[in-house]
Formats: structure tokens, C-alpha cells, sequence
């Protein structure tokens, strides 16, 4: 069966089955909202679950395994008297609070990390699960903690507070509302009003973008259900997903869209907007042509979905063939985007191919009835504002096609010249981390529980990055390598603070000490809160003891040091940058202390270790999906020399788009860097997207070749698709933009600027320069060699012609490309 054919029958039972299209697409949105879970609540932060267990941050959470902590997130609490020493009313009221927390949902322990030095506060330490079951995790876990909190009633003038960065995000998200939700709303917004500004018209803008958010509606439930099953999906991912799907849907849209107003507009099936009433008359046909379309618009949409179908499928087949080549990818949180990103495409395409052509054909019809009606009443027609077939005028495209055909070389070489020198840029690029910590509102309880945090426990951090040692024997049998330890990391400059077993919190203690107390008074994790009665410690050595239980292992023979770092808050650039020196201290003084085994755990490491299986992996799958887009260039332009100077088009617009990230973000902004995976996805989604256009202008440059001179078909062409092109551009970058201006306030809001903000620029430079200048310029310059080796290559040329010969010679080529 002909391709052509195929689409055909696709459009034709679109519009013929149009209700029922649209009910079945209706009833699976609501079945997948209603008995699938939602995708933002399978959205998780840790970027550790995301490395393989080769990379030393894994090693490091396997050597702290003792501790019980590696899987779950701690969440400082803070009880404290303001310019008081804690009351022993007040340490019994604190003694009672972890018994309480533990009853919150998605609390595994809570741990006691003593008195501080000044007697006035009592930190705890809540560890948590990662994620959880419903799309409010972490907010119904904070109000709970909160709310036992309350609940407890704690002595006046005692103050407690949670602190970290969940506490901090999830007051965060409380400030600014639903990021997931504001990108959706917001991005259909911008859509709509840009889409009422081409089409002018509000229901075809809503025609329009009905089919791409359906999509969505649909393919996030999909995706929430496979993580159920292990999938693994970060909120970076929810986000981008959200714009890829409502970008390339409506790009996909407006591909149909325009030619069907094309085909209106060209009067091929009778004169746009007329309403055929057919065989029957007028009188009792309307409600039965309503039901069952004929005339001008079925004709004129069911053609579109013949002429563009193959358009819209390439174009979505190499945005999945992009996609899933992320399967191939060491580091998880890529090859965790191929899936959802693929399922999402997949859904759009099967939208775009039956459900836009459905509602169009309803609306067409339903300004045919309105038509027919005031005719029939008042004996005249009536003009409605269709809008869909538009001016039908030459246009700016159409100027500018002309001058390309004129002068295809100095537009080409002009292009590579700007093009190339932005590339430059790219020498610039350093890797970033994830922008810092999470500041928490000013006034907000976490903001609270940070000041006391700090104040009372200026040895501890929120964020720790932790130094831990394993030993061939219990420490307490002997424990002169824990005083080795403090005081060489405590020397290294790479450390601002350490806190370890003979510093836990309040008196520091000695490691003829630290032995006495063992044999003294046990297993210091088995110490009830308050010194029993009897006992000779001092209360404050007997606090430091019995914290203690946090740094060292149940065996004794696993030792943790929370470090506070010189380069900064875990979360930088400078720290992920200084992590190889972290390795190495830390390895020098585990040989220096006679430590069997030792590593580096915390944020820095892990982000250190997914920016290098990042840049492994870039270099590894960006040429398999070269070679995967390529086949498919290949298989729809039926050409081997286009697909390669297409792809290199792609490359030139991402080096550019690159390089301009550079300048606007490290040189300008002064920004330490673009967030480390931001190469990868930029080139991933622009080689994805930019083909899209690419094959949207190639076909249609080939079908106006087969009956016209090349230079004439290149003018046509570009004549056609370039507002289609330009419009789909601004629509696709315009969600990235969103994303920056949501999303990029929040938390992690650097490395959302950058990826959306690069993407956009790329999309836009890709948009109304690389696809709508330099491609048509190549196309013209190598004439005929552009179907290589397809029938079309072999037709000779004739001077003057510029390639195509006569029209009769013209005719004999086009019934040979019908054969075929």
C-alpha cells in the first residue's frame, strides 16, 4: 500500500468517525486521570539513585550502609530557648517528640544529635524516605512533622523549628504554587494567545491546542504508571516533558493547520467557506451533513492529512529516535527520559494524525450550518470569519525565498561565518552543579529553624558532606585513629568544619574517653535521653557520648565526619569541582589512620560523578543518534545526500546556540558555569526538533520539485512553510521561555534558566535562520545531488533552468517519480 494512501485512510476516518475520535480521546484522558496516578507525584530529587553502582558516590553510600541513612533524607529539627539554657522540663518534652515524629507517614527514624556546646538548643535529625505514593509527598510530610510539632505542646518560650533543604522547598512551593500546574497553565496560555495572533481566531487557536494537551493529559498518567514500576523520574524531567509535548504538539497542529488553509485558500474542492449541502438540498440536510461531512472542507482536510501525515510522522519518529537512543545511557536520568519523552511523542503523533483532523472537521462544519442557516432565513449568504483559509498573499517568506534562489552562496556563506563565530563561544563552556542550596522565604519556618541551625550548631550543616572510614576493629578497642582523623581533616584546607565522634555536640571528648564511656556505659545508641539515675557522668560528656551513636556504626567498626566545605554550599560548582581534592585527602588520611576502606558521600560527590557519565555518554550516544535520524532523513526524502548536510545543519545551530549560552550566562552573567547535563539535552532535543522543520520544508521542497524547476520549488516551498515553520518555532520556544520564568524561580533555578533559555536560542536561531536560510541556500546550490540517488537526481539539466529542463521533459520525470 502506498504511503499516501495510508494517510489518506487516516484522515478520511478521522473526519468520517470524527465524534467518535473525539469521545474515545475525551474518555481516555479522563480514564487516565482518574485510575492512573499523576505524574508529579512519582517525581523524585535524588540525584544519587540515579548514578550505577560503579561510580564512588555508590561506593560511598554502600560504606555508610552501617547507618542506615544512605536511602533516606534527613530533615534537621531545632528545639531551642532564645537566651536560656534548656530546662529539664524542656529536655523531657524534646526526650518525647521522636516517639511522635516516627508516627508521621514516610518517617524510617529520627536520630538525637545532642546539646549544643551552649546548652540552649537540642537538635534532631529526621531521616525520611525518598519520594512517596502520592503527588504531595513532601508537603504532607513537612505539615506533619509540623503538626506533632504542634501537637506536643512544648513548654513556653520553647521554640521548634524544621530546617534543610526540604523544609526550605516545600515552603518554597507553598510561596509560588504548583510548578508543574503554572508551566502547564501558563505555556497553554502563551500558546493560545499566539496562536489567536496567527490564525486570528480564538476557536481554531483552541482547535489547535486541544490535541497536544490531551496528550499530555494522557501520556503523564502513562508515565507515573511504569514509575510505579521502577522508572525513575525527576522533576526536570516532569517539567520538560510538559513543554515538549504542548511545543512539538502544536507544531504539529499548525503543519496541518496551514496546509488545510492552504488547500481552502488554493479553491482545489470549490470556493473556501462554502457549505455543500449535496444530493438531498438544503431543506433537511443540515443536521445529516453535520453528522456526516462532505464537501470543500472534508476534502480539504482529509488531502492535508494525505500531503502532510508522512511530514508529521517522520518528524515525530525522529524526535522518539532521538529519545530512545537516551535508553543506551550509563547515567539513569537519561536513560530514564527515553521512555516518558518517547510514550509522550507517541501519544502526540496518534493526536495530531486523528483527533486535530476530527475537530477541525467539526468546526468547519459548524460554520457551514451557520452559513446555510442565515442563507436559508434570509436568501443571502452570510460571511462568517473563518480565518483558516487566510490571505492567500505572498508574504515575507515569499520575498525572501526569492532573494535565497538569486544568491544561495553568499546567504550560505554569510550563515556559516555568523554561525561559526557563535561556535567559537562554546571554548567557554564550563560544567555547573545545581546552583546551591535552597533558600527558604524570608519569614517561613524553615527560614526559622536555618537561624538556629546555625547559631546553635555551627558545626553541623544542613547539607553535609560526609568523610567516612571503615576499620578492621571496633573503634572503641582502639580509638587513637579518631583523634588522627579529626585533627588531619580539620588541618586540610579543603574543610571549614568537622564534626565526628569526638565532637558530636557539646564537650569534646578524648579517645581514652570515648573507651571509658564504652565500658562504662554500653553502646552509646542504646543511652536513654537523660543520664538514669546513679550515674557518675556529667551530663554534658554523657550527651556528647550518646551522640556519638550517629558517627559510628553499630560494629564500631564504620566511622562517619560530617564536613562542612571550604569551596562552599555542597550544591556549587566549586564543590562538585573540588571533589577529585576531597577524594584525595580523604584517601590519604585513611592510609595515614590504617582504615581498610574510605570515601567521600554527599551532594558534591554525586553531582561530580553524573557530570562525568554525562560527558561519557555524550560522546557515545549523540553519534547514534546521528546515525538513527539520518536512516530516517534517508527513508523520507528518499535521498542520502540531504539527511548529511541536514544533520550538519543541526550541529552549526547547536555549537551556536552553545556558544550564545556562553557568552549571555558564564561571560555576561558571571554565572560559574551552564548546569552540567545542558550540552547533552540541548543536543538531544534540538537534532530531535530542529529535524522536525527540516523534514516539514524537504518534503514539501521535493513535492514542488516534481512539477516545477528546482529554484521555483525552493520559492514555493519556503513560500509555504515558512510562516508554518517561523510560527511552530516561536511556539516551541516560547514553552521554553515559560519554563525559565516558572520553573527558574524556584529551587534549582539556575540550571532550569539554562536549559530552557539555551534551548529557546536554538530553537529560534534554528527556526528563523538555519531552516529558512542556509537549508533552502545548500538545497538551491546543489540542485539535482539533492535526491541522490533517487530517480529525481538523475533528471538533467538545461541551461538556464537552473535544473529542472522543460515542462515537457518536466512531465516525462513526473510520471516516471508516479511509477516509482
Amino acid at each position: 500500500m502506498h504511503i499516501d494512501t495510508i494517510f489518506r485512510t487516516i484522515g478520511s476516518l478521522a473526519v468520517k468517525l470524527r465524534w467518535l475520535v473525539v469521545i474515545a480521546w475525551v474518555a481516555g484522558a479522563i480514564a487516565a486521570v482518574t485510575l492512573l496516578p499523576s505524574l508529579n507525584s512519582v517525581t523524585q530529587n535524588n540525584n544519587q539513585k540515579f548514578l550505577p553502582a560503579s561510580a564512588p558516590s555508590s561506593h560511598a553510600a554502600a560504606l555508610a550502609a552501617p547507618f542506615g541513612t544512605a536511602a533516606l533524607v534527613p530533615i534537621p529539627l531545632v528545639a531551642a530557648r532564645p537566651g536560656a539554657p534548656l530546662t529539664h522540663a524542656d529536655l523531657s518534652a524534646i526526650a518525647a517528640l521522636p516517639a511522635e515524629l516516627k508516627t508521621v507517614s514516610g518517617v524510617a527514624k529520627v536520630q538525637d544529635a545532642g546539646v549544643s556546646a551552649d546548652g540552649h538548643a537540642v537538635q534532631l535529625v529526621v531521616l525520611a524516605q525518598q519520594g512517596g505514593g502520592n503527588q504531595n509527598y513532601a508537603t504532607d510530610l513537612i505539615d506533619g512533622l509540623r503538626a506533632k510539632i504542634t501537637q506536643a505542646h512544648l513548654p513556653a518560650g520553647l521554640q521548634a523549628h524544621l530546617a534543610g533543604d526540604i523544609a526550605a522547598q516545600v515552603d518554597q512551593q507553598k510561596a509560588s504554587g504548583n510548578t508543574g500546574a503554572k508551566i502547564q497553565a501558563l505555556s497553554l496560555l502563551f500558546i493560545l494567545v499566539l496562536l489567536v495572533l496567527i490564525f486570528r481566531s480564538f476557536t481554531l487557536a483552541l482547535v489547535t491546542v486541544i490535541p497536544p494537551l490531551l496528550s499530555f493529559t494522557i501520556a503523564g498518567p502513562l508515565v507515573a504508571e511504569a514509575a510505579q514500576h521502577g522508572l525513575q523520574v525527576s522533576p526536570i524531567a516532569e517539567f520538560l516533558m510538559i513543554v515538549l509535548v504542548l511545543g512539538a504538539g502544536t507544531d504539529y497542529g499548525l503543519f496541518l493547520v496551514f496546509r488545510v488553509r492552504e488547500a481552502l485558500r488554493a479553491g482545489q474542492h470549490g470556493a473556501a467557506g462554502e457549505y455543500y449541502p449535496g444530493s438531498r438540498g438544503l431543506g433537511g440536510s443540515l443536521l445529516g451533513d453535520f453528522l456526516h461531512p462532505r464537501g470543500p472542507a472534508r476534502d480539504a482536510i482529509v488531502g492535508s492529512v494525505t500531503k502532510v501525515g508522512e511530514s508529521i510522522t517522520f518528524s515525530a519518529a525522529t524526535v522518539i529516535a532521538a529519545m530512545l537512543t537516551l535508553l543506551l545511557a550509563s547515567f539513569s536520568f537519561y536513560a530514564d527520559l527515553g521512555g516518558p519523552f518517547a510514550i509522550a511523542i507517541g501519544v502526540t503523533l496518534i493526536a495530531a494524525l486523528t483527533l486535530l483532523p476530527a475537530l477541525l472537521s467539526i468546526r468547519l462544519s459548524l460554520l457551514a450550518m451557520k452559513r446555510a442557516t442565515f442563507r436559508k432565513a434570509f436568501g443571502r449568504p452570510k460571511l462568517l470569519p473563518w480565518n483558516i483559509q487566510g490571505s492567500g498573499k505572498t508574504g515575507v517568506w515569499g520575498r525572501v525565498a526569492g532573494r535565497i534562489v538569486k544568491h544561495p552562496v553568499p546567504t550560505l556563506v554569510s550563515g556559516i561565518v555568523v554561525f561559526g563565530g557563535l561556535a567559537l563561544a562554546t571554548f567557554g563552556y564550563a560544567a555547573a552543579g545545581f546552583g546551591g542550596n535552597t533558600a527558604p522565604p524570608a519569614g517561613s519556618d524553615s527560614a526559622a529553624g536555618q537561624v538556629l541551625l546555625t547559631k546553635h550548631f555551627p558545626q553541623s550543616a544542613a547539607n553535609p558532606t560526609t568523610v567516612i572510614f571503615r576499620f578492621n576493629t571496633p573503634v572503641w578497642q582502639n580509638p587513637a585513629p579518631l583523634a588522627t582523623a579529626t585533627s588531619k581533616l580539620r588541618a586540610s584546607p579543603l574543610f571549614t568544619q568537622v564534626t565526628g565522634p569526638l565532637n558530636p555536640t557539646g564537650a569534646p571528648l578524648t579517645p581514652a574517653q570515648f573507651t571509658a564511656l564504652h565500658n562504662q556505659l554500653g553502646p552509646a545508641r542504646a543511652l536513654p535521653p537523660t543520664p538514669p539515675p546513679g550515674t557518675s557522668v556529667s551530663p554534658g560528656v554523657y550527651q556528647a557520648y550518646r551522640a556519638t551513636a550517629n558517627f559510628v556504626s553499630p560494629d564500631g567498626r564504620t566511622v562517619l565526619y560530617e564536613t562542612g566545605l571550604h569551596a562552599g554550599d555542597p550544591g556549587t560548582t566549586a564543590a562538585m569541582n573540588a571533589t577529585p581534592s576531597l577524594r584525595a585527602e580523604t584517601t590519604a588520611v585513611g592510609k595515614a589512620i590504617g582504615a581498610s576502606d574510605s570515601a567521600v558521600g554527599g551532594e558534591a560527590p554525586a553531582l561530580y560523578d553524573i557530570s562525568s557519565i554525562s560527558n561519557s555518554d555524550l560522546k557515545r550516544i549523540i553519534p547514534i543518534a546521528i546515525i538513527a535520524i539520518g536512516i530516517l532523513l534517508a527513508l523520507v526524502l528518499r535521498s542520502l545526500v540531504a539527511p548529511l548536510y541536514l544533520i550538519v545543519s543541526v550541529g552549526i545551530s547547536y555549537l551556536a546556540a552553545l556558544g550564545l549560552s556562553v557568552l549571555v550566562f558564564i561571560e555576561i552573567g558571571n554565572s560559574g558555569g551552564l548546569v552540567f547535563f545542558m550540552p547533552f539535552l540541548m543536543f538531544i532535543f534540538l537534532l530531535a526538533l530542529g529535524e522536525d522543520y527540516n523534514i516539514l520544508m524537504m518534503t514539501r521542497i521535493r513535492e514542488e520539485a516534481e512539477r516545477l524547476p528546482l529554484r521555483d520549488a525552493v520559492t514555493r516551498a519556503l513560500s509555504a512553510t515558512g510562516s508554518t515553520i517561523t510560527s511552530a518555532g516561536l511556539v516551541l520556544a516560547g514553552t521554553f521561555i515559560v519554563l525559565t520564568v516558572v520553573a527558574g524561580s524556584g529551587s534549582g533555578g539556575d540550571q532550569i534558566r539554562d536549559i530552557g533559555l539555551g534551548l529557546a536560542l536554538g530553537i529560534l536561531m534554528d527556526t528563523f535562520l538555519v531552516r529558512t536560510l542556509l537549508v533552502p541556500s545548500t538545497v538551491v546550490i546543489l540542485g539535482r545531488w539533492n535526491w541522490w540517488p533517487s530517480r529525481m537526481s538523475r533528471k538533467q539539466a538545461l541551461p538556464g533552468t537552473g535544473d529542472g529542463g522543460t515542462p515537457g521533459e518536466r512531465d516525462l520525470d513526473v510520471r516516471g517519480a508516479e511509477a516509482r
